[in-house]
């Protein structure tokens, strides 16, 4: 099996898809891209052109019942998830699903039930890339005992000013990102990694601009919240504090905290600190070899296909869950009310 050639083809082909998949793929030995289809002919010609991929398909239904196709990379945003993923597995294809796995919860589990139909297939969405390379050694610090009893989680994204003239990007459009707000799912997804999921959550959110200029020179409204902040109560009994902004300019890199009653964990830039009771100051901690991660989200892919291990990063049902998060932070924006999880 390690040898199996795995024939890929690409609906969608964005900045992530061309950056890091495409590239990722074609470096492994034995994987094909065989196929590509994007939003336009003209865009589809340029990426097949830039990667030698030897097939154009005007129609997204035609490149997926292709019978030179294993397995579907699905580049899109998240308004096209819930369909290809359907009609890819239903075309007993296996799935890499960009992430912001769907529009919202119900196409989440969707997409998880048609997984569940299709159990020899393999099905990964696209997995929050921040903190893979320190989340081994905050597992093992916490299953260790380091922190104690986690009381609270602090996760702060932003350090950026408000822009006023800005064209309306896709995540911005609900018709095309869904429930998804800014990087507030991913982020969720690494705190899912440390601490597991939440069980309560209350939110507030504000849209600043209330219209923008889409690409068509169209004025639509604005949505999706330019600043969030969300409350929540953890499962492991820890109480979270999220806030996601467009708008707070020169606050510093984007952190997270984990607050126990014996030390506290912070990862920030990229690094991790950590200290206990009786120091003065958080201080750096090495990652060792053995637990550094890093980004082989197509290695991981590939080797599922071919039998050589299973997912880890990430499974259908974890996205699911961090689409019940995202809905459930919209649900509670708008009726004031605290939503309890699983909302399913």
């Amino acid at each position: 099996m390690s040898n199996q050639i795995i024939r890929v083809g690409i609906v969608g082909a964005g900045r992530n898809t061309t950056s890091k998949h495409i590239p990722g793929l074609q470096a492994i030995t034995g994987v094909e891209i065989v196929s590509v289809c994007n939003r336009s002919r003209q865009s589809s010609e340029r990426v097949a052109t830039e990667f030698n991929i030897p097939t154009i398909y005007d129609n997204w239904h035609d490149l997926i019942n292709a019978d030179d196709t294993d397995a579907i990379v699905i580049g899109t945003w998240p308004y096209m998830h819930c369909q290809l993923t359907v009609a890819a597995l239903e075309a007993e294809k296996h799935v890499m699903c960009e992430a912001r796995m769907a529009m919202n919860a119900q196409e989440a589990h969707r997409m998880c039930e048609a997984s569940a139909q299709n159990p020899h297939l393999v099905a990964q969405i696209v997995p929050s890339p921040m903190t893979l390379g320190v989340d081994r050694t905050i597992q093992r610090l916490i299953a260790g005992g380091y922190l104690g009893d986690i009381l609270a989680v602090e996760v702060r994204a932003g350090n950026q000013f408000l822009d006023l003239d800005e064209t309306l990007h896709w995540r911005q459009n609900i018709d095309f990102s869904g429930l998804n707000i800014m990087s507030m799912g991913i982020w969720y997804e690494a705190v899912m990694r440390w601490v597991g999921t939440a069980k309560r959550i209350l939110a507030m959110g504000k849209t600043f601009v209330k219209t923008r200029t889409d690409e068509h020179d169209t004025r639509q409204a604005v949505q999706i919240p330019e600043h969030i902040d969300v409350i929540g109560n953890m499962a492991c009994g820890a109480q979270l504090h999220m806030q996601i902004s467009t708008v707070t300019g020169l606050s510093g890199v984007p952190e997270a905290f984990l607050f126990g009653s014996e030390g506290t964990l912070r990862f920030s830039g990229g690094k991790l600190y950590a200290g206990q009771r009786r120091a003065e100051v958080l201080t750096e901690v090495q990652i060792p070899e053995t637990e550094a991660g890093e980004w082989r989200v197509e290695e991981e892919f590939a080797n599922a296909v071919r039998g050589l291990e299973k997912i880890s990063h990430t499974p259908f049902e974890v996205g699911a869950k961090y689409m019940e998060f995202t809905e459930a932070v919209t649900r509670s924006m708008q009726s004031g009310q605290t939503v309890v999880l699983p909302l399913i």
